[in-house]
């Protein structure tokens, strides 16, 4: 007899709000590991380049509620269960980024993005989309999106000081963690974007990156 649980579209329905309010909701969500930034210890970062790293980190905090978000709408209309099963675990681990970054923005003495919901909307909506389409677009969407996001970590992480360990801490183990997202969802039998496509996600991540710097 098999132990997987099979839920009703309705149940489907309350656990992505479920997943949707802890994602948004300050310290609503828990992570399973520790945060890197942990072991790293505490050092002395003038104010200006405390506003700057609290930026910084902030766009990677929304960057992570995009995860979720597009996660979240892949797992809702994924075709084959596996597929569903292996979107609903990257979110999952995406969950230990999500609070990684929390957590430092409010060491910074800062906050999180007002524009979050904003942007776990349409994130939700275009991997809910990506999934209906099929299984290996939506798995080449989270390739396409993990590529753009280790490119984002790439800059941040030149642009953060040397003397702030805790930061670079977190960023560094989340570029690992996204390049094996996206090395999983190719291996999986995603679909390999072509550059126009890539380019115009590029613009998206622009957007999002401009706006939620300072909001």
């Amino acid at each position: 007899m098999s132990s997987q649980r099979h839920y009703s579209p309705l149940d489907r329905l309350l656990l992505q709000a479920d997943a949707a309010m802890r994602t948004l909701i300050p310290k609503s969500s828990h992570a399973s590991r520790p945060s890197p930034a942990l072991v790293e210890p505490h050092s002395t970062v003038d104010a200006q380049h405390t506003k700057h790293i609290a930026g910084l980190m902030r766009i990677n905090h929304t960057g992570e509620v995009c995860a979720q978000a597009l996660y979240q709408g892949q797992a809702l209309t994924a075709k084959l269960p596996h597929i569903r099963e292996q979107m609903e675990h990257a979110a999952e681990e995406e969950v230990d980024h999500l609070v990684w970054c929390e957590q430092r923005i409010h060491e910074l003495g800062s906050h999180t993005s007002v524009l979050n919901p904003l942007f776990y909307g349409l994130s939700f909506a275009i991997g809910a989309t990506a999934g209906a389409i099929s299984d290996k677009v939506s798995l080449g969407f989270v390739a396409a999106t993990e590529e753009q996001v280790c490119k984002h970590l790439d800059d941040h992480l030149q642009h953060i000081p040397a003397d702030d360990p805790k930061s670079r801490a977190i960023l560094q183990q989340m570029r690992l963690d996204e390049e094996e997202h996206a090395n999983v969802a190719l291996d999986a039998g995603g679909y390999r974007f072509p550059a126009p496509i890539k380019f115009g996600m590029s613009l998206m991540a622009k957007v999002m990156t401009a706006s939620t710097y300072r909001i």
